[in-house]
């Protein structure tokens, strides 16, 4: 086990620091951050030596070392744009998006795992039939589009929830975490609905119902239970996702996460916030994935780490 968990975390550190490599060159080849933050009369001259002061006139390797180093030690440096520290602009966005994250996951849980239970017990029926369409309709639904519509029936023709922004507490939560949460709840479905008719087939299920068991308790208790341990994994990852995949939804619905402020950070060049979000929902992600693995083979005793 201690092999393993040895690996796991040599593979997730490997994982993070290609992240940020690609992340940071791709971010340097942009453009001239120093150009975005002076005004058009400053000289050239003076560009110059700001440039020289911030460091960007070093070596692309040598800016990276500098960038990891201070990343160590949760240094990011200063945001160009709000002109404070980079770490400290992107944590005033987490509450934000840690919230929509965690809504947008109950939504996910609440309707994606009976729809699936229930369309592979009612297999090749009419509400399996149903359900299959609307899980489809989920996954191929945009979020964008689907953001907008709800904003055009229950804002603007009904008026029954607020267009955006978060001042309005659990009412301006519900269709950012819904439009969120949809893709997520079809996914889950239809990987359910999947395992739940493999686990249905097996023969100790046919034992337990030759043993009079209730339908019920032969589907929860035995069939559900072993085929919830692969749906673990997939909600550890989709949470994982749900944080660093929130750009859209946060960009259409005004929500201050942390989706939003990459997308206005890369708009105006500003490397330190990109950088900071980039490496943080990395670590986030790898630790997320790092933490479901073990669990996955703590809760499921067929699997056998080598």
């Amino acid at each position: 086990m201690a092999k393993y968990l040895a690996k796991r975390l040599a593979q997730s550190l490997i994982a993070i620091l290609g992240i940020t490599v690609v992340v940071f060159v791709i971010l340097h080849l942009t453009g001239d951050p120093v150009e975005l933050m002076v005004s058009p009369t400053t000289s050239r001259e003076q560009m110059d030596i700001l440039r020289q002061e911030m460091g960007f006139n070093d070596p692309l390797p040598q800016q990276y070392l500098r960038f990891l180093k201070g990343a160590v030690v949760g240094d990011f440096g200063t945001s160009y744009y709000y002109n404070e520290p980079a770490m400290r602009v992107v944590m005033e966005r987490v509450p934000a998006t840690l919230e929509l994250a965690v809504a947008a996951l109950a939504i996910a849980v609440v309707l994606g795992i009976p729809a699936g239970v229930l369309s592979a017990v009612k297999r090749n029926s009419l509400s399996d039939g149903v359900i299959r369409v609307l899980a489809l309709l989920g996954q191929c639904l945009p979020a964008f589009w689907l953001g907008i519509m709800l904003i055009m029936a229950f804002s603007v023709n009904l008026g029954w929830l607020p267009t955006g922004g978060n001042s309005e507490g659990w009412r301006s939560l519900i269709m950012p975490a819904f439009t969120l949460g949809l893709f997520s709840a079809a996914t889950i479905c239809r990987l359910l609905r999947s395992n739940m008719i493999e686990v249905l087939g097996k023969e100790y299920i046919d034992v337990a119902r030759a043993k009079g068991l209730r339908g019920s308790v032969v589907v929860m208790k035995h069939a559900f239970k072993n085929a919830f341990s692969s749906i673990l994994t997939m909600l550890g990852m989709q949470f994982a996702s749900l944080l660093g995949g929130s750009v859209i939804t946060e960009t259409v619905f005004a929500w201050p996460g942390i989706g939003r402020l990459v997308i206005q950070s890369i708009q105006s060049s500003d490397f330190a916030v990109v950088e900071c979000i980039v490496f943080l929902l990395a670590v986030v992600f790898v630790v997320i994935n790092f933490v479901v693995d073990v669990l996955y083979s703590v809760i499921n005793p067929r699997v056998r780490l080598q």
